[in-house]
């Protein structure tokens, strides 16, 4: 890559290269700069242009940034979590019958009450309508058997999942870097400093399975975004975190690492491994592939 891609870069090189306009007073920039500036806002927006394609769910598509800690995992071990992700959160999870059918009647029993007999307007300030509108975000994938799953600090299992299961699971990807507010309304910002500042449209305890890779080894982050685990899911977790915060996990989460190891698109300094709450494919002979890795999306 050439230096003047970079804008810190550009400025550094080039500053040079600005020459004082006696007839204006005021530097200006040389051709040559003006050039690498004018190819490098192209490639900007190139680059944005491309994520409003279905080419915005491929890994590394968003750059990682060191300095907030991101390290995208390998489209294999993407696509291996993705897949076990899935698999959990259709066992047990909110396509379970009894819960597709409670909330049917629940349902029924709010349009009951915002729609009697006697009318059919539906006031756009009743407390029930309101009530029942915010619950269909988490009400209509239950309806149509779709697994919730959330993303936290976890961008490539998100990228991964809805590359090839947007008709079967609904994910949210919470995030600290605003880059992924590009996902629209799966897009939930987040804080690992505030672990339970999270928006009103995401209710407690709505997820099949979160999960969670959080920036940092300390105790600290993992504590933090334990309770954001804890909120978020219904029961089950997968985390991915490096292997010396294994008893830290175990004993916030109480998750257990799995024979799985999980490799990156550039290699770690930590050994880096997976630890989940229930029983998961992650923990059985690696040797088998996952079906249809290859196959279409």
């Amino acid at each position: 890559m050439q230096l003047w891609k970079h804008p810190y870069a550009f400025i550094c090189v080039h500053r040079c290269e600005m020459s004082d306009s006696e007839d204006e007073g005021r530097p200006q920039l040389s051709s040559r700069a003006l050039a690498a500036l004018q190819e490098f806002y192209a490639e900007q927006q190139q680059h944005h242009s491309d994520l409003r394609g279905d080419d915005k769910y491929n890994i590394g598509i968003i750059e990682e940034n060191w300095q907030l800690s991101q390290f995208w995992y390998s489209p294999e071990t993407a696509l291996r979590l993705a897949e076990d992700a899935v698999a959990a959160a259709g066992e047990g999870g909110s396509s379970s019958t009894s819960l597709r059918l409670f909330m049917l009647a629940l349902v029924h029993l709010s349009l009951t009450d915002i729609l009697p007999e006697e009318t059919k307007d539906l006031a756009p300030s009743s407390s029930t309508a309101q009530c029942f509108l915010s619950t269909l975000p988490v009400a209509l994938p239950i309806f149509f058997m779709v697994g919730l799953v959330a993303c936290v600090s976890a961008p490539s299992v998100y990228q991964k999942l809805r590359e090839r299961h947007r008709d079967n699971v609904s994910v949210c990807i919470f995030e600290y870097d605003r880059r992924f507010a590009v996902y629209g309304e799966d897009f939930v910002y987040y804080d690992y400093k505030s672990p339970v500042d999270l928006p009103e449209r995401i209710a407690t305890h709505s997820f099949d399975i979160v999960v969670a890779d959080p920036p940092y080894l300390s105790e600290e982050c993992l504590r933090k975004m334990s309770e954001t685990i804890k909120l978020l899911t219904r029961e089950k977790i997968m985390l991915c975190t490096g292997a010396v915060m294994e008893e830290a996990a175990e004993k916030l989460l109480g998750v257990k690492m799995c024979k799985f190891i999980p490799e990156h698109t550039r290699a770690l300094g930590n050994e880096f491994r997976c630890f989940v709450n229930y029983d998961s494919g992650l923990d059985r002979d690696l040797s088998v592939q996952l079906s249809g890795q290859e196959g279409p999306k």
